[in-house]
Order: C-alpha cells, then structure tokens, then sequence
C-alpha cells in the first residue's frame, strides 16, 4: 500500500513497494538534476557495478548499513575500500558499531542489499563518508535496487546526506 501527501505542492511518498521511487522522489526533493539508470546486469557487486556502468571500482559507492545500538547509520565507501568499523564509530563519535544484518536491512527500510542507496529513508540517518571518493569527480550509486543507479559528486553526495568525511578503511 501506497500513503501519498501534498506537501507544498509537490508529492511525497511515505510507505511504497517502489523503494527506487522513494530515492528518485528524495532526490528530486534535494535538487538533484541527473536521472536514475536501469542495466539489464545486476550490479549486486562492486564488480558488476563496475562492469554495468563501465567505470573503474573506485567509482562505485557502496552504501553500507551499520548498527549503533539499535539505530541505523550509513557508511559511504569507495568500491574496493574495506570499512573499519572502529575508524568510523570514532568519527562519528560513537563506541562501537557493527554491520546491518540482512534480516535488519530489510525490516528497517525499504531496501535489500546490494540496492542500498546513499538517500532515500524515511527517517534521519547518520552518516560516515570514505574520503577517497572525493578522488573521483562522480561516482555511481545504486538507486534502490540491484538494477538502479546514478551518479552524483562526492560534494553532492556529502550534503545530500549530512556524512561526515574521514578515512574510514582498512
């Protein structure tokens, strides 16, 4: 089921069964003017995403669902970056974190892994950002679904989330 509001004239969902449809709408809430794509390959991986958009890994966002005491928060990482979780705890200015498990991902938002994007909830997250990818002019990523994603600037991507930036890889 579908709740829609008009909220300044412009429409808002807040439950779907169109998780890209919750990121397309948060993005064009943020005044983002690119266009989410579709591949036919899935880019469940790093390596497929690399492969589908045709761009090197480090490229590729991989948005990470973390847990902080029974709270989510995202972790923004260059695609063949290893996050460490103390790292990012540390900057964030939290004890300890650990990784989402599959079961906490899809009972807590809208998304599965490997279609986890940087926006999109329905609900205030925190984030942590990997400061490689500000190497990269855009980097790509997923939109919601293992077949959806989009480019956007390291700069971008930092205000659309509020992430704090840092090294957080191994």
């Amino acid at each position: 089921m579908e709740l829609v509001l008009m909220v300044k004239g412009v429409l808002k969902m807040l439950c779907s069964s169109d998780p890209v449809g919750l990121v397309e709408s948060k993005l064009q809430e943020l005044g983002y003017r690119g266009s989410i794509l579709k591949s036919v390959e899935t880019i469940h991986t790093v390596q497929d995403a690399s492969r589908a958009v045709g761009v090197e890994e480090g490229r590729i966002l991989k948005s990470i669902l973390l847990m902080d005491r029974g709270d989510l928060v995202l972790a923004l990482m260059s695609g063949p970056n290893r996050l460490d979780l103390k790292r990012a705890a540390g900057l964030l200015g939290l004890k300890r974190l650990r990784m989402a498990t599959y079961d906490e991902v899809i009972t807590l938002t809208p998304f599965k892994p490997g279609g986890v994007p940087p926006v999109g909830y329905q609900f205030p997250i925190r984030s942590v950002m990997d400061e490689d990818l500000f190497l990269y002019d855009v980097v790509w990523a997923a939109a919601g679904d293992d077949h959806s994603f989009f480019p956007v600037s390291p700069e971008d991507l930092k205000g659309y989330t509020g992430a704090v930036v840092g090294e957080i890889k191994k």
